[in-house]
């Protein structure tokens, strides 16, 4: 009998996919985090952080529709397109690339909201971008109007529209 039990897990064990000093490896998960900062005005202020597996959270800091933290699920197409409309501005991995008036940036708006794009790839280094849209410097238009569609591709629209005051 007891011949029998170990006949059967060496067959079991026969079995496995994974060959003898193999390693399973783990599907690499991107994370994109998204903050709009605080203006002098009524702007929106949060923070959105998506998953290539579709989860998404939303923290609300100032004048959003949301009293608190909401999570929303990410279709792969929304998280492709929000992925690569960020990816020409996208730092080298562990690096920082900061645009606002004292660096990358020669006509300046003050009172404007900051914005940062934080790639945190699974086992990797970060990279993170951060742009004061007070700059106003052509070379950045194309950045700005990626910005503004953030909520339009992750339809969170009605969750970050500023609060109505009476």
């Amino acid at each position: 009998m007891r011949q029998g039990m170990v006949m059967g897990a060496m067959l079991l064990g026969g079995c496995s996919t994974i060959g003898i000093g193999e390693k399973e490896k783990a599907p690499s998960v991107e994370t994109m985090r998204f903050t709009a900062g605080p203006c002098l005005g009524i702007c929106p202020s949060y923070s959105v952080e998506v998953t290539a597996k579709g989860s998404g959270e939303l923290q609300p800091q100032r004048n959003t529709a949301v009293p608190g933290a909401t999570r929303f699920t990410v279709t792969p197409a929304q998280y492709k397109r929000f992925k690569s409309t960020f990816a020409p501005y996208r730092p080298l991995a562990g690096t920082t690339k900061r645009v606002n008036n004292r660096e990358n940036c020669s006509r300046f708006a003050t009172d404007m909201p900051s914005y940062s794009i934080e790639w945190k790839p699974m086992g990797g280094k970060p990279s993170r971008l951060e742009f004061q849209s007070g700059c106003l410097d052509p070379r950045y238009t194309r950045l700005r109007g990626a910005i503004s569609s953030v909520p339009r591709l992750l339809d969170i629209e009605a969750m970050v529209k500023p609060e109505r005051r009476s």
